[in-house]
């Protein structure tokens, strides 16, 4: 089996400060970062003064922060191993009639975005079955942690004939993804539903 942790170096801190900003000017606009205990957290800006605190840097704050920014990875993975809510699953029909509840891949990514943001993600491999009915895609999910970073890989594979909804690979790669990261606890729950 491979060692699918390692060691991560620990950023300096100017290094920290300068991709919080960035993150909070360019990618997350609206957003403003506080020092709390030995990591960072996000908030949303509020939109009115009278409900906005005041934090060390004088900006205003909504009062409900995100999960945070820079943390150990238990703390990554304890999150993403919470219950998804019921309103963020879909239920989707097969041809047989059988209903999956499954968690669409942008909320998968969104997600992954406000617990882990500094998560990446590639295609592995794209690969067609021997008889060109199939496509399968291995996908690979990396989690970031202060202490440590780790990935976990999966597969999809979709029909060339369903065309129900994107391209085979599209699908294929949805699926691998979603699934790589039921492997760190996001919606692991799902899978286990039809057990109970």
């Amino acid at each position: 089996m491979v060692d699918q942790t390692k060691k991560r170096e620990k950023p300096s801190e100017e290094m920290r400060t300068a991709n919080l900003k960035y993150l909070c000017r360019r990618v997350l606009p609206g957003w403003t970062w506080k020092v709390e205990g030995s990591g960072y957290r996000l908030y949303s800006k509020a939109s009115s003064a009278s409900s906005a605190t005041t934090d060390d840097r004088g900006e205003g704050e909504d009062a409900a922060p995100t999960s945070g920014i820079c943390r150990p990875l238990s703390e990554i993975l304890k999150e993403l191993n919470k219950k998804v809510p019921d309103s963020l699953v879909k239920t989707r029909v097969e041809h047989d009639g059988f209903a999956i509840r499954y968690i669409p891949w942008h909320t998968v990514n969104r997600i992954l975005n406000l617990h882990a943001p500094e998560w990446s993600g590639e295609v592995r491999n794209i690969s067609y079955s021997a008889n060109a009915k199939s496509v399968s895609v291995v996908y690979r999910v990396t989690l970031y942690g202060t202490d440590a970073e780790i990935f976990r890989e999966s597969t999809g594979t979709a029909s060339i004939d369903d065309t129900s909804y994107g391209d085979p690979v599209q699908k294929a790669e949805a699926m691998a993804f979603r699934r790589a990261c039921a492997r760190f606890g996001l919606g692991l729950h799902l899978y286990h539903e039809d057990v109970s």
